[in-house]
């Protein structure tokens, strides 16, 4: 129909509903067909939404060539540029971050933070607030980086997580360029896109100083990355041993919003327990879990506070930790309290520490059931979590941020 003929039948049709139902029925009609009008106009596409931003993505060819590294050696102590994530309150990955920022601190380097985020834009003085429990940032050394932005501070620039990896790829700088790697990001997601930009991180020639072992053979056999790793810890202030009575209480570290952690997994297993063991207390910290359907008796203590931890820890024989890609820090800071870390078999986890007090089964409900039901039940429990925690004494902090100094600097030096 011509754009006349269809005006004039629009008009012949306004008429007769004009004589048939009136000017109210009229106007309804007229303004429905505007609400719908509006409607479509007002409709937005999608967004792509991803961690990295498109514009940086696509400026890191890394296909034509990967990162050349710098030959000439940087002297120290020097500028360091870390390029992460918006911190939140209570991340265990910044947290750790912050640790070794700090020792870079402590030896006289200068460490220059940068934002980067494509939905999350804090201010800093509410960073500074939020990772005030355990790094003073002085906000004159923090900024955001924006989308596209080229960074050209800095002797030495590093990623921090698969999105990060991108700008520093593309920082128009002769720093040398490395990557904290805490996680084998790709398995965070499906397999898909961000699955396959998060892996190709791996290929643009950065310098890798991962946590623990399996990350850095995972790396180095996989990917060709030059690798160095540190030793996983235990904060000796926050965690020590003070209970030895007879404890009657479990500990499960829930996190639904993280798939890693094998929230559901844990479910089955404490449902198992359960039926071995009624009168044993279930905690269950890591989140707020009051919204789902949870098949046993447990107390539900939400996000704990870092010096909250130890006191819990410390009343629990055993407590279920699920790792699914990289080993978590708790089995450590369990063991430093007494309590025997029941963890999920596996490459990844038995690279990172084979400390021999730690509990490993096989990833099934009734293997780990029968995990922690052989730990709470063992004759010598007390005597056992005793010499647990004694085990880790020497497993501080200190060494693997030491061991981080090093690797960092025989790159800077050449």
């Amino acid at each position: 129909m011509k754009t006349g003929e269809k005006k004039e039948s629009q008009l012949h049709y306004a008429v007769r509903l004009l004589k048939n139902e009136g000017f109210l029925a009229l106007l309804i009609r007229a303004l429905q067909k505007l609400q719908k009008m509006r409607h479509r106009s007002s409709r937005r596409k999608k967004d792509i939404l991803l961690l990295g931003d498109t514009e940086d993505i696509l400026k890191a060819d890394w296909t034509e060539g990967s990162y050349q590294q710098p030959e000439k050696p940087i002297k120290t102590p020097c500028t360091v540029v870390w390029v992460m994530s918006p911190p939140g309150a209570s991340g265990g990955g910044h947290q750790n971050m912050f640790r070794f920022i700090r020792h870079l601190d402590s030896m006289g380097y200068k460490n220059l933070i940068y934002l980067y985020s494509t939905n999350d834009h804090p201010s800093i003085e509410l960073i500074k607030e939020r990772i005030s429990g355990f790094y003073d940032l002085d906000p004159a050394n923090a900024r955001w980086l924006k989308t596209g932005e080229t960074i050209t501070e800095g002797d030495a620039i590093f990623a921090t997580g698969w999105e990060t990896a991108y700008p520093v790829f593309n920082a128009h700088s002769k720093a040398k360029k490395f990557y904290f790697v805490q996680d084998f990001e790709p398995l965070f997601y499906p397999m898909g896109s961000e699955y396959v930009l998060a892996e190709n991180t791996y290929k643009l020639g950065l310098i890798g100083i991962t946590a623990g072992r399996w990350l850095a053979q995972k790396l180095s056999t996989d990917y060709g990355m030059k690798c160095h790793h540190y030793e996983f810890g235990s904060e000796k202030k926050l965690y020590s041993f003070t209970n030895e009575n007879k404890r009657k209480e479990v500990f499960f570290y829930a996190r639904p919003i993280t798939a890693r952690r094998g929230f559901e997994l844990g479910l089955m297993t404490l449902q198992k327990f359960h039926e071995m063991n009624p009168d044993y207390t279930i905690n269950l910290a890591g989140w707020d879990v009051s919204e789902y359907d949870i098949p046993f008796p447990y107390v539900n203590h939400k996000a704990l506070k870092l010096d909250e931890l130890s006191r819990l820890y410390n009343r629990c024989a055993a407590g279920l930790v699920i790792s699914l890609t990289n080993m978590s820090l708790l089995p450590l800071e369990l063991l430093a309290t007494g309590m025997i870390p029941v963890v999920n078999d596996g490459q990844n986890n038995r690279l990172v520490s084979d400390n021999k007090y730690i509990k490993y089964a096989a990833p099934a409900p009734d293997a780990l059931a029968r995990a922690m039901d052989e730990v709470v039940n063992a004759e010598n429990a007390t005597a056992y979590a005793k010499e647990a925690a004694a085990s880790v004494q020497h497993n501080g902090w200190e060494a693997s941020t030491d061991k981080f100094l090093k690797v960092f600097e025989e790159e800077l030096h050449g």
